[in-house]
Formats: C-alpha cells, sequence, structure tokens
C-alpha cells in the first residue's frame, strides 16, 4: 500500500512539473531548471559503454572527446554513430577553418547540442517570430563570444559582420540565462551541469589572457596620421596632424600647448574621404640628439609648381630643431630633398624611415599614374610606386644627399639610382625591424595595394632590387575582407613578452591583427608567416576600448606600439585618439622596462653654434650660403674685390676709407677733408669694427 502511494504521489509531481513547463511555454521562456534537449526530450545519463561508443564511434572521434569532457554523465548526444552526424550537418557553411585555434573553438561550440540544458542555448526571443529558422550558434558566454569572435573573425568572414559589442549582444549571455560553454564537470551540490558566478569569473580569467588592451592615451586630434619618436632618450611622442602640425606629448604623455612643427600654410591637404593629400610622415636623424636634423614629406602645390598638368607635388624636406628651444623646429632652415610631380590624390605613400643603417627609406606609391600620364608629363614621376634610398650624411654642399654604392642601380642608364625597389600600387606604412639578423641583412614590411584599381590589400618584406608588380606577398588580406590594411610595427618592447617579435598591423574597419614567423616544421612546407587575429579586450576589463578606424600605428622609444583610430574621416573634426597596446597580464611599465628619461638637451655643435651665414650638414660641415666663406662662413665675398683699403662687411658691399667711394671704393673724393690726423682714425675704426664683428660671432 505504502508503494502505492509512493507511485501516486510521483505521477502527480510529474504532472505538476509538465504543467509547469507548459505555462512557461506560452509565454515564449523554458524554465533554466528543467534540463531539455534541443527536440524537447529528456536528457540521458550515459552508461559506461555508451560513452565509449560516442568517443570511438563518432564521426569526429576529437567532437567526441571534448563532448564527452564538457559533458562526463548526462548527454544529449545520441550514441549511434548516424545519428551523431546530426552536429555536423551545418560544418559546410560555418563550421569550416584551417586555423587551429579557431578550429578548437567550433569543436566545443559543436558540443552545446550534446548539452543537457541544449533547449535553452539555442532558444532565444527570434525563434518565436520565425519558429522554422534554426539558430547557427548557441546563446554564448560574454567572455567565450569575445573569445570566439576575435579568434575566428579573419577565417569565417561571412558569419561576423557585425562588431563585437553587436555580435555578442545578439549570440550572448542575457540576465542569469544559462550559457555555453556549461561547465566541465558536475560540481558538489548543484543541480546543474552549469557554473556558478563564482565559476564564470574563473573561466573570465581564464581567457583573459587571450586579449590584449587598447589603454587610451590622448583624445581631441585633428586627423593624425602617424606617431614617432626621436630616439633623443628625452621619451617624447612626436604626433603628426595631416593639417601640417606636428605636436609633442611629453614622457608623462601630456600634450605640450605649443607645436612641434607647423606649417599648415606649406601643406595642401585633402577634406574628402580618400583625399591622401597633407602631412604624410616624419623621420628623425639617427644621430638627432647631436645634430637635430629631421625630415618630413608633405604635399603641396606652390612656387615654381604653380603651373602645369599635375595636381600637386611631393616635398621632402630637412628642417634643423631651433638652437634655442628643443621643443620647437627653426623652420628657416629648411632644404628639399626631392620632389614629385603627381596628378592623382590617391596613391601617394609618401612615408620616411631611416634603417639601423643610417640610410633613408623613402616610400612613394604609383599616384595611380599610366604611361600616358608620364609621358606628358615629361618624365617628372619617375620615382613612382618605388622605394627610394639615400644617404644624407654626405658632405657636399650641393646635394642634400649621396646614393649608396650598394643600390641596385647606381650605374644604371635606365633607372634613377636612387631606386631600391619598386613595383608598389598603394603603400600604406613600411616597419623596419630594429633588431637586424645575425647576417646583417634588414626585415622592412610594407602594406600596399594588390594592384591599380583595386581595395585588396598585402603585406611585402622588401628587398632590394625586387619588382613587386610580380613578386608574391607574404600575406594576402583579400581572404579577410579585403578592407585596405594599415601598417604597423615589429615589436620590439619589454612589456608584453608574449607579443614580442610580432608584426602587429590591422585594417581600416578596425581589426588587429599580428604576423609571426612560422615554425621550421611550417616553414619547410613552403610558408614563412603565419597571421593570427590580436584580441582587444572590453572597456569593463581594460578601462577604456578601441573605437572607430584606424588610421595608424606608432611606435615609442622602448619599442611599445601605439594606434591612431578616429571615428569621423573629415580633417575638421577633432575625433582622433591615441591608444597604447599593452598586455594585461604584466605590468604597464615593468621595473625591468622602465629607462631614465632624459631631458631634451639645446643643439650645442661646434656647427650649429658658429654657422651664421650657412646650413650645417648632418655630419657637422658648415655649407655657405651665397657671397659669404672661409670657416664657419665668417667672411663676406665682395667681387671684384674692395679697393683702397676698404673691408668687405656684407656680400658685395664695401665699407670705403675715408677719400673713397663706389661698389668697390674705386672712386677718389678730392674735395673731402684728407689730413693725416682724420685718415688714422677712421683706419682704426675700420680695424676695431671687423674685430669685433669676428670675435662677437666666436662669443655668439
Amino acid at each position: 500500500m505504502k508503494h502505492l502511494q509512493f507511485v501516486l504521489v510521483l505521477a502527480i509531481a510529474i504532472n505538476v512539473w509538465e504543467c509547469g513547463d507548459a505555462k512557461f511555454g506560452e509565454r515564449g521562456e523554458i524554465s533554466p531548471r528543467r534540463r531539455r534537449c534541443y527536440d524537447g526530450s529528456l536528457p540521458k545519463r550515459l552508461k559506461k559503454r555508451e560513452r565509449k561508443v560516442l568517443l570511438d564511434g563518432s564521426s569526429s572521434s576529437s567532437s567526441g572527446e571534448v563532448c564527452h569532457r564538457l559533458y562526463p554523465r548526462v548527454s544529449c548526444c545520441p550514441t549511434k554513430r548516424a545519428a551523431y552526424q546530426i552536429l555536423h550537418r551545418r560544418d559546410a557553411r560555418i563550421f569550416s577553418t584551417n586555423n587551429t585555434e579557431c578550429g578548437r573553438l567550433l569543436e566545443e561550440i559543436k558540443c552545446a547540442r550534446c548539452s543537457p540544458n541544449a533547449q535553452v542555448l539555442f532558444h532565444s526571443l527570434d525563434m518565436d517570430k520565425t519558429p522554422h529558422r534554426e539558430p547557427d550558434l548557441p546563446r554564448l558566454c560574454q567572455d567565450f563570444c569575445r573569445e570566439f569572435y576575435y579568434t575566428c573573425r579573419g577565417h569565417i568572414s561571412e558569419l561576423f559582420q557585425a562588431d563585437v559589442d553587436e555580435f555578442c549582444q545578439y549570440y550572448g549571455r542575457r540576465d542569469s540565462s544559462l550559457c555555453f560553454p556549461d561547465f566541465q564537470r558536475k560540481q558538489p551540490g548543484q543541480d546543474s551541469n552549469y557554473l556558478g558566478d563564482e565559476k564564470i569569473e574563473d573561466i573570465s580569467r581564464k581567457h583573459k589572457h587571450n586579449c590584449y588592451c587598447a589603454q587610451e592615451v590622448l583624445s581631441g586630434l585633428r586627423q593624425p596620421v602617424a606617431v614617432v619618436h626621436c630616439g633623443d632618450g628625452s621619451q617624447r611622442l612626436f604626433v603628426l596632424e595631416r593639417e601640417g602640425i606636428v605636436r609633442i606629448l611629453n614622457h608623462d604623455l601630456e600634450l605640450m600647448k605649443e607645436p612641434f612643427l607647423d606649417i599648415h600654410k606649406l601643406v595642401q591637404s585633402g577634406l574628402k574621404g580618400g583625399d591622401e593629400r597633407g602631412l604624410l610622415s616624419l623621420a628623425f636623424h639617427p644621430n638627432y640628439k647631436k645634430n637635430g636634423k629631421l625630415y618630413v614629406s608633405y604635399t603641396t602645390n606652390q612656387e615654381r609648381w604653380a603651373i602645369g598638368p599635375h595636381d600637386h607635388i611631393l616635398r621632402v624636406v630637412e628642417y634643423t630643431v631651433s638652437r634655442k628651444n628643443p621643443n620647437q623646429v627653426d623652420t628657416r632652415t629648411v632644404r628639399v630633398l626631392i620632389e614629385v610631380a603627381e596628378l592623382h590624390r590617391k596613391h601617394l605613400g609618401g612615408q620616411l624611415l631611416f634603417s639601423p643603417d643610417g640610410l633613408l627609406h623613402i616610400i612613394l606609391g604609383d599616384g595611380m599614374i599610366t604611361l600616358d600620364d608620364m609621358e606628358e608629363m615629361d618624365g617628372l614621376s619617375d620615382f613612382t610606386g618605388s622605394v627610394l634610398r639615400v644617404d644624407v650624411d654626405t658632405d657636399c654642399c650641393t646635394s642634400p644627399y649621396s646614393i649608396p654604392r650598394k643600390n641596385p642601380y647606381f650605374n644604371s642608364t635606365n633607372q634613377p639610382p636612387e631606386i631600391f625597389a619598386h613595383g608598389l600600387h598603394d603603400p600604406g606604412r613600411c616597419a623596419v625591424d630594429r633588431l637586424q639578423t645575425d647576417n646583417g641583412s634588414l626585415l622592412i614590411l610594407c602594406t600596399d595595394a594588390s594592384g591599380k584599381n583595386t581595395s585588396s590589400g598585402r603585406i611585402l618584406e622588401i628587398t632590394k632590387g625586387k619588382d613587386y608588380e610580380n613578386e608574391p606577398s607574404i600575406y594576402d588580406l583579400q581572404s579577410s575582407g579585403g578592407s585596405p590594411p594599415v601598417g604597423g610595427f615589429i615589436y620590439r618592447g619589454c612589456q608584453s613578452r608574449r607579443l614580442y617579435g610580432s608584426y602587429v598591423f590591422g585594417d581600416k574597419n578596425g581589426n588587429l591583427r599580428i604576423l609571426q614567423k612560422a615554425t621550421l616544421s611550417t616553414s619547410a612546407s613552403g610558408e614563412q608567416w603565419q597571421e593570427k587575429s590580436l584580441c582587444l579586450g572590453s572597456a569593463g576589463s581594460c578601462g577604456s576600448m578601441l573605437v572607430g578606424h584606424i588610421l595608424g600605428f606608432g611606435e615609442d622609444e622602448l619599442g611599445e606600439v601605439y594606434i591612431l583610430a578616429s571615428s569621423k574621416s573629415l580633417v575638421q573634426s577633432h575625433s582622433g585618439k591615441l591608444y597604447k597596446l599593452v598586455d594585461p597580464k604584466r605590468p604597464h611599465t615593468p621595473k625591468e622596462c622602465q629607462r631614465q628619461v632624459e631631458p631634451p638637451e639645446l643643439l650645442m655643435t661646434a656647427c650649429s653654434r658658429h654657422c651664421k651665414n650657412g646650413h650645417c650638414t648632418p655630419t657637422g660641415k658648415c655649407c655657405c650660403s651665397p657671397g659669404w666663406e672661409g670657416p664657419f662662413c665668417r667672411v663676406a665675398k665682395c667681387e671684384p674685390a674692395c679697393r683702397n683699403g676698404g673691408v668687405c662687411m656684407e656680400p658685395n658691399k664695401c665699407l670705403c676709407k675715408s677719400g673713397y667711394s663706389g661698389a668697390q671704393c674705386e672712386k677718389s673724393e678730392r674735395g673731402m677733408p684728407n689730413d693725416q690726423e682724420k685718415d688714422g682714425i677712421l683706419d682704426h675704426i675700420i680695424d676695431m669694427t671687423s674685430y669685433l664683428l669676428d670675435l662677437t660671432s666666436y662669443i655668439v
């Protein structure tokens, strides 16, 4: 009788439970406490023999192992081999990739249908509106969702059409709902196979190490294009704004009020999207601390170029820092290195960089110029689509640079000797590895367009004498959506050990990636570089979040990488921001990475102090301006020379003795007083004046 009462009570309880489920179903919700498989059936406790079949008899042994690890006891997975293949019926469209890390996550996601709560994981409010639509993915936990997004977005592009926040808002965990991945083993005292909140925090910490943080440093920038350092130990950063202004961030990352360089009146910049004109690049001489030399490229349309078939010219000039203020450039010291006429406002290039061997590289785009254009411009664009290499450390006063003898076309009669490599289309940014290899060779990586009329990108390893019209790239961005690439840097910083040696770059859409040298086993198969997505943490875990389009990258003296981004493309907007890429697993400034800050010093070379009537070469030679000669250009030249004891005080201007006049003191004035005493006084005054001028110049 007692057994019969127990059976009746159990039947009533089951009936009440089922009615409760039905009631929840009317509201379009499912009780998270009630375990249900995707088809509504109850999950089963697998026996030892059934688990063995799940592992060995599945269509994928690796999937079976993963699913058994996630759900060791209760599972919704059928044990028959043919039935188990239901997990793979959507693989051809979505769950297919050659990337190992992404493939690992996809294998785990396939097991969501084995979950004892699969119906909750795949249920959404959208299913009430479109009940016949089968969801692609289960409801994902937030940390797992972000890791999945950043790991797989470059390999399954059709699944990731939104940004990470929108993607994880759609597929992510809502409120206190259950989410995937559930915990891997049953916890004592829990009825569910899902982790509690404290275990979810464990998963967050576990996944956080895969992501980096974009730490916001500065906002309110006006269309920034580059960030560089001068290498003098001051740890200053120089931010280039396209309209022609360079600003300084001191070692505390505080913006200085006065600009370092302001040439906006010379620079011709574009206002519309796709117009690349403006201030293009800045490179400091490797010996900048002593000679104060810097090199700037920009577009302009002035002076003798004002009339012609071209739209503008791309000019590369040399400046010297002010002798009185180390935070300002003396714009009077300008010297023009190269001028290139261009017809169009795209594919300009214009980046400048020094390699560790001290040679200046000038990277130019093809300017979208055709052969007919070149004939019309009478050969003024022979440098287009090329990497030029010149030596600015020259003592020659008549030319601002010399040609390195190892340039591939040094003795050529068909190609300009400045060309180092050619065949580029739309080079974005190039980076040279500051760490030279054992054999002394240089590694220069450049982003470029795949062709003249395409937005798809490629990454090139620049080598002497190569024609990149036909050379293969080390990485092709066509497989990642075709977004224009933005070149970065080869990370040689100290803060992140796991990023060391990786080439960090991105694309215009705000996606970050890294290239790493492949292992020996991979290199044997013909591949030299491996591409991976670079995961950025959320604002909640990092304090700030990268927003907008990537405009460029930068590097400081310690090798740390910075990112420039903007939410708008117009020059007038002040939406540009500067971010620093940091590793959240390590301190932002580890003790072993700290360097003593050296205050910027005044320029105190002998040439800079004494060469008043000429310009100093980077090697310290004083080159005289017309009309001056002698050591440090202190002696004025008068041609023809002054006569009758006259003194040349300024170029072609003589100071005559009493009784003489004319340009060369050649005329005798007979009517003037001519006694011996006055002549002696005048001679003495002239001699003392000459002596005082020389003495004053050396004291200054």
